[in-house]
């Protein structure tokens, strides 16, 4: 299904859902989770696509440990590459981080020096 703010890197479809009912010749009703509630369940086939299954689209379930105010800490696993990221007159040397919840693909740069200082165990 079609959906949301179209963006360079924003998804272009979400689901798959299940299709309860043909409304017309053109329309279908789906079957949406709770947390699409607030959005009409009837949708035009320009919006919708037939999902090809793919085992890369599984993901699996990680359980995230809230706190009070319902943010969470990612922990880094791995130091994956370094690299000196130039400014105007000086280079801060970063590193790119393979955060636990995410994927290689997902590795963020970060500052080498706040990175040693939060986490030494990944500087041996």
């Amino acid at each position: 299904m079609r959906f949301g703010k179209r963006g360079k890197l924003s998804p272009r479809y979400i689901g798959p859902y299940d299709i309860t009912e043909r409304i017309g010749p053109v329309a279908y009703r789906l079957a949406l989770p709770t947390e699409l509630s607030r959005i009409h369940d009837v949708f035009h086939v320009s919006m919708l696509r037939k999902y090809m299954p793919d085992p890369s689209h599984v993901l699996e379930h990680q359980p995230v440990e809230l706190r009070e105010d319902l943010t969470y800490e990612e922990q880094p696993v791995q130091i994956l590459d370094r690299k000196e990221q130039r400014l105007r007159s000086r280079s801060i040397p970063a590193v790119k981080v393979l955060w636990i919840s995410q994927t290689v693909e997902e590795a963020t740069w970060e500052p080498e020096a706040q990175m040693r200082a939060k986490y030494p165990y990944l500087f041996h």
